[in-house]
């Protein structure tokens, strides 16, 4: 992977280790509870993985790591509330691509900086959206689709979620990259975005998959590509948007784990080693896998490329398209 300056800054920042000190309490850490702050209500995916992940580190590390949910303003209030923590290894944070990846360049004043507040410790797993449309579309693949797209520009309505989700990013960065126009139409949530495209008031939405695998199943909704660069073990028989015609697309959501900014690098590194425990078990990657994700174990380094790698990604997006709120 080709990582650019700024890519390797946020690495390196990864690196720092705060002198005898910073070993001196690693060495005995963890001697307390430790909490993993989700910036986003409970009930969600992101709440699933963290609960899942803070089970095994709870056995990993010998002290209970709770997880306690700070929702709010699409995820920067539990977001804020981190970096303000004591960078002691006693506050984690459940990465997502949403709330670190999008939201810096989607709010004017988000209110941290990741590259800065932030240091990352590992990932988790990866996620892929599918492209979803209701039977009555007439087209079989993406190449249909598109052919309907641009046959009648924005004739076609694609729900999503709120301004900033993955899948309303993701529907933003498909009719980029595809070139297309299409009525995008903005729900609360995924489920009544959902619900809408299984009543044929829409016609595509993209989604994570689990929700939608019995409509699948059953014929309710037809599945034309996921947004990974590989087939997703839940819908081995759809294909990547890559391979549809779209060469490169690739729309995943990551998860991982934080800290905040100036947290000793031993103890990142001790986290991140039950973390890779963890992620080498076969129930747990059994248990990502029945919530649509990928286990996937790193070193801080990678997942910081990883989270360096989104930054770039959706700022871009934003910045060319305008999608900036207040």
């Amino acid at each position: 992977m080709h990582l650019d300056r700024r890519a390797v800054s946020f690495a390196l920042s990864c690196l720092i280790v705060l002198g005898a000190t910073g070993i001196g309490v690693a060495q005995d850490y963890p001697n307390r509870r430790i909490t993993m702050v989700v910036p986003f209500p409970p009930g969600g995916g992101n709440d699933a993985m963290a609960r899942i992940m803070a089970e095994r580190l709870s056995a990993g590390l010998g002290q209970t790591v709770v997880v306690e949910n700070r929702g709010g303003g699409g995820g920067l209030v539990g977001t804020r509330s981190v970096i303000k923590a004591a960078p002691d290894g006693y506050t984690l944070m459940l990465g997502h691509t949403g709330s670190i990846g999008i939201n810096p360049a989607l709010y004017r004043d988000a209110g941290f900086d990741t590259r800065k507040d932030f240091v990352a410790i590992g990932l988790i797993a990866t996620m892929p959206l599918v492209l979803l449309t209701h039977p009555s579309v007439q087209a079989g693949n993406v190449a249909e689709l598109l052919e309907l797209a641009r046959a009648s520009p924005g004739a076609l309505t694609l729900g999503s979620s709120s301004k900033g989700t993955g899948s309303h990013m993701c529907a933003e960065m498909f009719m980029h990259v595809a070139g297309v126009t299409m009525n995008l139409v903005p729900y609360r949530g995924t489920a009544q975005a959902l619900t809408d495209l299984i009543g044929g008031h829409t016609q595509l939405t993209f989604n994570v998959i689990p929700p939608s695998l019995g409509n699948i199943q059953s014929g309710q909704l037809r599945a034309l590509a996921v947004t990974s660069p590989q087939r997703s073990a839940l819908l081995p028989d759809v294909p990547t948007a890559s391979e549809s015609g779209l060469p490169g697309f690739d729309v995943v959501l990551n998860y991982g784990l934080l800290a905040p900014a100036g947290t000793p690098r031993p103890i990142i590194e001790k986290i991140n080693q039950a973390m890779r425990l963890a992620l080498d078990d076969a129930e747990f990657k059994k248990r990502v896998a029945a919530d649509g994700a990928e286990a996937r174990s790193s070193t801080p380094e990678e997942y910081a490329a990883i989270v360096e790698r989104d930054l770039t990604q959706w700022g871009d997006l934003v910045r060319k398209l305008d999608l900036k709120v207040e």
